[in-house]
């Protein structure tokens, strides 16, 4: 698979991809969040398994401790934070008829990253 993909918030790693889905380690360092965003082609699930997350989903905040997951339903707007001092570590599938990064539409980013209009 590829090696580590650098962001702002930490990296991640690809760890399969297959027609339909694709599955991702992402590593947020301490303190650190990914933008408010959604996508128009997949849905999500993530799978805490070090640290814990803050995740949120619309209108709605959940804080997930290691071994537990949440759906992130197509088009939705969410986030994932880690408000710790630790790092968070996250299994990440994707399922959806396109997997790129292309499809991420930003509504709100603290690292300076263009936010769609």
């Amino acid at each position: 698979m590829s090696g580590n993909i650098k962001k702002p918030w930490g990296y991640f790693k690809v760890l399969d991809t297959q027609e339909g889905y694709l599955t991702k380690k992402l590593y947020l360092k301490p303190n650190s969040k990914l933008s408010l965003q959604s996508h128009k082609f997949r849905s999500e699930h993530w799978i805490v398994v070090k640290g814990l997350a803050t995740v949120t989903i619309d209108e709605n905040k959940y804080n997930l401790n290691i071994n537990e997951s949440i759906y992130i339903p197509m088009a939705s707007k969410h986030r994932l934070e880690n408000n710790s001092e630790n790092e968070l570590i996250i299994i990440e599938v994707q399922i959806g008829e396109r997997l790129e990064e292309d499809d991420i539409i930003r509504y709100a980013d603290i690292y300076g990253r263009e936010v769609s209009k």
